[in-house]
């Protein structure tokens, strides 16, 4: 397997547990709207976009996407993550031991206070773990998530 189809695999796994989380404790089925459609209505039909950050564990940082390119090649970055033209209203990311939801709106407000990112493929930002502490609109820790 690729890198990207080790991300994309694991970004699915994530996806599934997510979607189980909120049917048990939210009674929300979150209907994930799919590959082809994702670009054009948004990950879900709710408007809620699902992030896992595996990296948040070590760095103690949300890493906040706005631009990608597929590519490295490419010339230029297309919109991404907050910045993508969808319904996504809710942005929920972490990983299996820490989950925080911001609103998107929040999420733009903050790009400008927070450490930028850019790799070859990607544009974004660092929300550091306190800074996510306190402006997300939820945060569920570990062992609140043990039963999901």
């Amino acid at each position: 397997m690729t890198y990207y189809e080790d991300r994309l695999a694991e970004g699915q796994k994530f996806e599934q547990y997510i979607g189980k989380l909120f049917f048990e404790r939210f009674a929300i089925n979150l209907d994930f709207t799919g590959k082809d459609n994702q670009n054009l209505i948004g990950e879900t039909l709710q408007g809620i976009e699902v992030k896992f950050d595996n990296r948040f564990k070590e760095t103690r940082n949300i890493y906040i996407e706005v631009a990608e390119k597929t590519n490295p090649n490419n010339d230029e970055y297309i919109k991404s993550g907050i910045y993508r033209d969808d319904n996504t209203w809710l942005y929920v990311i972490g990983d299996y031991e820490t989950l925080y939801m911001f609103s998107k709106k929040h999420l733009k407000l903050l790009k400008d206070k927070c450490h930028p990112v850019n790799t070859p493929t990607s544009m974004g930002f660092l929300v550091p773990e306190f800074t996510a502490d306190e402006t997300c609109i939820l945060k569920i820790a570990k062992g609140n998530l043990n039963n999901v």
